[in-house]
């Protein structure tokens, strides 16, 4: 059973909503450079058009961010209305500038100030001056972002932390969570609110341990953050999806996060469907018609693999993503009952008919594959239109 979702504060990104009574958001970021203007604005349609709710690009240099504008003014001047969110990284000065054309900066407070590279141990006082570093320059940053009221999203990325964080935490969720509350003090002192958190980690159980950490920290302190989640650096392929529906999965089920992003070394629209299944998987967000079928066994009578298939088609295309679940199950023996929360469902007969049941109810017994599909859709359309 899914808990009941973290209370948190709405941060606006351009006009969608994050945290607070808005849906969990899906994000994705293009994957090439910020600087070909066409293949961006072309990226982002189809992002949009597949789903993306919220989009991020890359800012490598100052130059970038004009890049970003004009994607955004073409964007824009074609009624595509998605957030656009400048990613930075190493640079307060880009950051900065970025405030003036984005709907939301992310930045990692990794690698804002401090530099990955050099020394590995530190004294307190060598500690002291690169915290002092980082929050000087963070709250020039806050505080332009305060004034043009725009959004900032702290990313805390387990591969960049600071090696002064490493040193005096460990390498995992203790150091994610000091290097979030070191940027977190300066905007307490700011009194600067419209913050989204990140905790993202190659490693599922760090990314989840992090988040974890950091939100009972936050609401110890009553600070109702709306977080960001992501399994970073997943890969591609069955690995990759995997690994990201078990770390948001698990703490979408804890009632942990806002919005996320799936990661995927392929092409960021397939993301979208990726994360599409993991909010419905957990029963968090609904986007149309869930098919659950038995994997079938020696008692199965039908091919219901080609049925599966069959009805899937022939049902989105004939009403569409409606908010429905359907399930086909290949006998009586365990079907009906694993059936029970399904609006609809299939089971085959020892003689290969089928029957078909609503609610658990009987309302067609033992006729052909054609006649299912026939009547199902005449059936589920007289409950679409009694809602």
């Amino acid at each position: 059973m899914v808990a009941k979702r973290r209370q948190t504060k709405e941060v606006a990104v351009g006009h969608v909503g994050v945290g607070g009574n808005n849906t969990i958001s899906i994000q994705s970021m293009t994957n090439i450079p910020t600087k070909n203007v066409a293949g961006n604005v072309r990226q982002i349609c189809e992002l949009f058009e597949g789903g993306c709710e919220i989009v991020r690009l890359a800012i490598t240099d100052l130059e970038d961010i004009k890049f970003f504008a004009e994607i955004k003014k073409i964007l824009r001047a074609r009624n595509i209305p998605v957030p656009m969110v400048a990613d930075v990284h190493f640079s307060p000065a880009i950051a900065l500038n970025c405030l003036e054309v984005a709907d939301k900066v992310r930045i990692n407070a990794g690698n804002f100030s401090d530099k990955l590279v050099g020394p590995q141990s530190f004294s307190d006082d060598e500690f002291l001056v690169g915290k002092n570093k980082l929050q000087k320059s963070l709250g020039k940053f806050l505080r332009k972002a305060k004034d043009l009221k725009k959004s900032v999203r702290i990313g805390i990325n387990h591969g960049s932390l600071a090696p002064r964080m490493v040193y005096k935490f460990g390498h995992g969720d203790v150091a994610m969570w000091e290097s979030a509350k070191e940027c977190l003090e300066v905007a307490w002192e700011i009194k600067f609110e419209n913050i989204i958190l990140s905790f993202k980690a190659s490693d599922v159980k760090k990314m989840i341990a992090a988040n974890r950490l950091a939100c009972s920290k936050l609401d110890e302190m009553e600070k109702n953050y709306p977080i960001h989640l992501g399994v970073t650096e997943s890969g591609s392929g069955d690995y990759a999806r995997i690994k990201s529906a078990i770390g948001m999965g698990c703490l979408l089920m804890d009632g942990i996060g806002d919005t996320l992003r799936v990661s995927l070394t392929e092409d960021p629209v397939r993301e979208i469907e990726v994360a599409r299944n993991i909010l419905q998987g957990c029963g968090v967000r609904r986007y149309g018609i869930e098919f659950i079928a038995c994997p079938s066994c020696g008692r199965t009578s039908y091919d219901i693999q080609s049925i599966l298939g069959e009805l899937r088609a022939h049902l989105e295309k004939q009403i569409g993503a409606r908010n429905l679940k359907i399930a086909v199950m290949g006998c009586m023996v365990n079907g009906l009952g694993e059936a029970a929360d399904a609006d609809f469902a299939i089971i085959g007969s020892p003689n290969g008919t089928l029957s078909l049941y609503q609610n658990r109810n009987c309302v067609l017994k033992n006729v052909s594959r054609e006649e299912i599909c026939k009547n199902l859709t005449k059936i589920c359309r007289l409950k679409l239109d009694g809602m």
